[in-house]
């Protein structure tokens, strides 16, 4: 970590009443304009938040995997887009160049990527390659100092507005070993979008087709230098942002168990609070109960990792267990609300909506379980 203690928890309160003061009062704004606004994005930027996990020596906060958890679990409390805004940038999307980019590489893009000035994406999932990610199909053919780059990439969070794509493409044979990543911009010829993908929830955070038609990128582009490590670079960044995920549910937990509480407690009944009545009290329990043990889980599984353990099970773990939670949660926060949480007017209808998708991006919960189980076959076998 490069903040000190006392430096770190300024940091952690000044995001607070940013989620406080600026983030929530805009969430309708946001749902509406299908977007983040641009006067907030700046504000997002200023404060730092593109620049949490970015080495100092690229201009970012070099923040460990708990200080990141914690920041997350404050802007967690907020609408899931605002927190979609950056995270790609000081995840998914930058981690690979820091944990396995030349020198040139991180110096070419780090900077910018802290500063705001370009947003970074991960180009993995296709048309055909969801899950079994070892199948990629995209190809880049090597033709001199270049490297030709075919395929399609699906459901690319952030892609309308990225600047760089992590991109992985197969160089070699079939499988997990033949795949290599690329850094590619996004005004390369030959790259496109599709049209903006229309999901479900998370207003505001845009996903699309990434499409690549002998996109020619020079040899330099190789993330590493080197060919057919991408595999392990992609398993390596979603270690990390799995624990990204579980911590950004643990937030926004907190904040539906508060929406709820503050509803339960004022919303009457048979001439008393709704709050009173035990099987709502329950209800409350049971959410406060499962979002303190994520919560536990999350910081663990970090303190570990910023420890230097292999905590590919623990990641794993946290991750299965905070969206799985969170889907309760959500669920029982509109059963606390009744109608009212059927009714937009009331925000546990779009939190109900926006958190579904946590249990599906970067490895579904049935992923997350595989990975487990396997886990612990392998180490019960040594």
């Amino acid at each position: 970590m490069a903040l000190d203690q006392d430096t770190f928890q300024q940091l952690l309160d000044t995001v607070s009443r940013f989620v406080t003061e600026r983030l929530i009062p805009n969430e309708d704004r946001m749902e509406a304009e299908d977007r983040v606004p641009p006067d907030v994005l700046a504000e997002m930027k200023e404060i730092g938040l593109f620049a949490l996990t970015i080495p100092e020596e690229y201009g970012g906060l070099s923040l460990g995997m708990e200080e990141e958890a914690l920041v997350l679990m404050e802007v967690g409390k907020a609408s899931c887009a605002f927190r979609s805004a950056f995270a790609t940038t000081i995840g998914i999307g930058s981690q690979g160049l820091v944990m396995d980019g030349t020198e040139e590489q991180r110096r070419r893009y780090l900077p910018r990527l802290a500063s705001g000035e370009i947003i970074g994406s991960f180009c993995l999932t296709e048309p055909n390659v969801g899950s079994d990610s070892a199948s990629v199909r995209t190809r880049a053919v090597r033709d001199g100092d270049s490297y030709v780059i075919n395929g399609t990439k699906r459901f690319i969070t952030n892609a309308p507005e990225a600047g760089v794509f992590t991109v992985f493409a197969r160089t070699g044979g079939e499988g997990a070993a033949g795949i290599s990543a690329f850094l590619v911009d996004a005004s390369t010829p030959g790259l496109s979008l599709g049209k903006i993908d229309k999901k479900m929830g998370q207003k505001g955070s845009h996903t699309c087709d990434v499409i690549f038609d002998d996109c020619r990128v020079p040899r330099d582009a190789l993330l590493g230098g080197e060919e057919n490590k991408g595999f392990k670079t992609a398993m390596k960044v979603l270690d990390r942002g799995r624990l990204h995920i579980a911590a950004a549910c643990v937030g926004t937990a907190e904040r539906l168990i508060a929406d709820s509480l503050n509803y339960a407690m004022s919303r009457k009944q048979f001439s008393k609070a709704i709050a009173e009545f035990q099987l709502v009290q329950a209800m409350l329990a049971d959410s406060r109960m499962e979002a303190y043990a994520a919560r536990c889980m999350v910081l663990d599984a970090a303190r570990r990792r910023d420890a230097g353990e292999n905590v590919t099970t623990l990641a794993s773990c946290s991750k299965l267990f905070s969206t799985e939670m969170l889907g309760r949660v959500a669920d029982r926060a509109v059963q606390i609300h009744g109608g009212s949480g059927y009714i937009a007017d009331f925000k546990v209808e779009r939190f109900y909506r926006d958190v579904r998708l946590f249990r599906l991006y970067e490895g579904t919960s049935q992923i997350q379980q595989i990975i487990i189980a396997k886990n612990m076959m392998k180490e019960a076998a040594c």
